[in-house]
């Protein structure tokens, strides 16, 4: 209450600042991790994902392997880049090489900002049938009239 008094401002501390949405890990999950992880790159905060503070490129990497944590636990599909420690966090570096494209930069900001699924179309039926909402917008406008 302070707070919102102080700044003039209504509703939770939090409210709008984080946004997400349900994606098909199969296709998504490293594009999205990318995505995340460079949001501070992009927002010119630090020069590599390694350098913030609050990323968890430095654990998937291997750069610091200090941080692993009980109250976490690495996606399988991470785990699927190698056996081996090392190599997987050689291998995840070198998806850094590479820039999302900006195609994909779209959807992902598009489903997070609508909350709407990301990934294929059976995904998301499938999703609607889980959960009985809809995860695909709509199409806009109303039907044309039809004309005698």
């Amino acid at each position: 209450r302070y707070f919102n008094y102080t700044y003039q401002r209504t509703g939770t501390l939090w409210e709008g600042r984080f946004k997400s949405c349900v994606i098909s890990a199969k296709e998504y999950f490293f594009i999205c991790q990318r995505y995340i992880e460079l949001n501070p790159v992009r927002a010119n905060m630090v020069a590599h994902p390694a350098d913030y503070k609050w990323s968890s490129y430095r654990f998937h990497a291997q750069e610091s392997l200090d941080l692993q944590s009980e109250l976490w636990q690495p996606h399988e599909l991470y785990l699927k880049l190698s056996r081996q420690q090392e190599t997987r966090g050689k291998r995840y570096q070198a998806l850094y090489k590479y820039h999302i494209p900006e195609e994909e930069l779209g959807r992902i900001r598009s489903a997070t900002h609508s909350d709407m699924a990301l990934g294929n179309e059976r995904f998301k039926e499938e999703i609607e049938k889980l959960t009985g909402r809809r995860v695909t917008p709509r199409k806009r406008g109303r039907k044309a009239s039809q004309m005698d």
